[in-house]
């Protein structure tokens, strides 16, 4: 279910954006175009409303239930009348709250079992644990590979293209990402791909979907392909007017797209997008690639992968860079 977006929620976006100093080329492209929409990666703490829970979560991992006044119908059907709300904050301590969807599926994870050794992650319960990697695109620049290997990373999600944000929103490759891809395979790394969205409608999500398709030319990935949809808030840009149905749509186009080509497709997203953009309930299946800065996770709802950092610093990197655990449950995961 869709909620319309308030408009606080524009203005503490544009003001995180600004904050970040996040900036344009004249080729309009990204600056750091995995992290472009910053308007809820720099979110903090959530919180669930207490006065609507019981003290027992369900059997799919939702945070809590509902405690709810019901009633009973007829047939007996039981009807709430209370909702399970979800209360965040941005990193200007801005307070948003949505409406917690039951049938979307939620994380299975144990917030108590993340924790933080300098700026490593670690998870580790009696069913899931994680790895570490780290995403980049050609704005890292050159990149010794062995050396990021080296410090215990596995995996690295490259930014295999991007279509410009102005009026003529052409796609583009990542320059770098040939080397990068040789590069992280022969130092053993684990690879998957993102590409920067700005579709406007399906069609030119598909076209998308191609280029990645055309792009790696067959070439095996470990990881999936990842879909990037993200707003562009300090600039005008061609998905201004872009709605979160239209949004779920191409999202829904690219991803089946590159199902049918032989890949396995994710979809970026954050607790902002999550609640007031994607439609979740239509991507069933599909995992999720979740990016928050605070210390835990701010969603309720699943996810297979977090971009927790986007200030790493990585020996072989030059800059930031940002920073990625992987959780799977033990006994799926090939070594």
């Amino acid at each position: 279910m869709r909620i319309n977006k308030p408009y606080i929620l524009i203005l503490a976006a544009a003001c995180v954006i600004f904050a970040a100093g996040c900036g344009k080329t004249s080729s309009e492209e990204p600056k750091d175009a995995a992290k472009e929409t910053t308007e809820s990666e720099n979110t903090s703490q959530i919180t669930v409303d207490t006065s609507l829970l019981d003290n027992e979560n369900d059997d799919d991992h939702s945070p809590a239930d509902s405690s709810q006044e019901q009633e009973s119908s007829d047939d007996g059907t039981v009807i709430s009348d209370k909702k399970e709300i979800l209360h965040f904050v941005d990193v200007f301590q801005e307070q948003y709250e949505v409406e917690i969807d039951p049938d979307i599926p939620k994380h299975p994870y144990d917030l108590s079992a993340f924790t933080h050794d300098g700026q490593k992650l670690k998870y580790e319960d009696d069913v899931y644990t994680g790895r570490l990697g780290i995403d980049v695109s050609h704005h890292q620049g050159s990149i010794d590979w062995k050396k990021v290997a080296d410090q215990g990373f596995e995996f690295a999600i490259l930014r295999i293209g991007y279509r410009g944000y102005g009026k003529e929103g052409k796609v583009n490759p990542d320059k770098k990402f040939s080397e990068y891809i040789k590069g992280a395979k022969d130092a053993g790394l684990d690879v998957g791909v993102y590409f920067f969205a700005q579709a406007v409608n399906e069609e030119e999500a598909v076209e998308e979907a191609n280029f990645v398709i055309k792009t790696l030319d067959g070439q095996k990935l470990d990881l999936p392909v990842v879909y990037d949809p993200e707003s562009i808030l300090d600039d005008e840009a061609r998905t201004d007017d872009v709605s979160g149905e239209q949004f779920t749509k191409n999202t829904v186009a690219f991803t089946k797209t590159i199902k049918d080509a032989g890949y396995e497709p994710m979809v970026y997203s954050n607790m902002l997008w999550e609640a007031f953009e994607l439609d979740l309930k239509e991507l069933p299946g599909i995992p999720i690639w979740y990016a928050d800065y605070e210390p835990l996770p701010q969603t309720p709802y699943d996810f297979t992968m977090w971009q927790y950092s986007n200030e790493g610093s990585v020996a072989g990197i030059s800059g930031v860079v940002d920073l990625d655990i992987q959780l799977f449950a033990k006994d799926n995961f090939n070594e």
